[in-house]
């Protein structure tokens, strides 16, 4: 469950909401599956044209794009990983003021919204990715469509994520957290 959210314990899940609970998991082991790897590969990429620059006076020519490539890629996985968690940006004063019903109302008006908003970039990006077929980087040859692939995958899983929000302030009367201090990362 995430962190700014929390369950109403209303008895045992419906199928529907196990369900939902599984594919938010799923989703968020794959923004820290991409992002670990992303961040690995580009740290190893890194090491090794250092090493070699500085021992044998020659680096790896595509370690200078690799970044193009995956730290789109890494920032994906980072923004599916907070929005998985609640972990985005908030401000939590209106829903603090609001009562229990008050409160789930506004988080589905803001779950709806985020839905919105991640479908409209969804279908606004298509010309972007159609575009960046016909560039590729020059020394690794690879489109430029594999790092705005990026776009889809986040925007794509936040609009999954908003949408198991939803379900779950339905199902589960999940709500805002009323301790949010309890949950701060700082």
């Amino acid at each position: 469950m995430e962190p700014h959210l929390h369950s109403g314990q209303r008895g045992a899940s419906p199928p529907v909401l196990r369900a939902a609970n599984g594919v938010a998991n799923a989703v968020e082991l794959s923004g820290k599956v991409i992002a670990v790897s992303c961040l690995a590969f580009m740290f190893v990429a890194l090491l090794v044209n250092v090493i070699l620059r500085y021992f044998f006076a020659g680096g790896i020519p595509w370690a200078y794009e690799i970044h193009a490539l995956l730290m789109p890629w890494l920032v994906a996985g980072g923004v599916v990983i907070a929005a998985s968690h609640g972990a985005n940006i908030a401000i939590t004063l209106l829903p603090g003021m609001l009562g229990e019903r008050g409160a789930q109302i506004l988080l589905v008006v803001v779950q709806v919204l985020i839905l919105v908003i991640s479908l409209s970039v969804l279908i606004s990006s298509r010309p972007i990715l159609i575009a960046s077929q016909y560039q590729s980087l020059s020394t690794l040859g690879i489109t430029q469509v594999w790092g705005y692939a990026s776009l889809v995958y986040a925007f794509g899983g936040m609009a999954l994520l908003a949408g198991i929000d939803i379900l779950r302030v339905i199902l589960d009367g999940q709500t805002w957290d009323r301790d949010p201090a309890a949950n701060s990362l700082s």
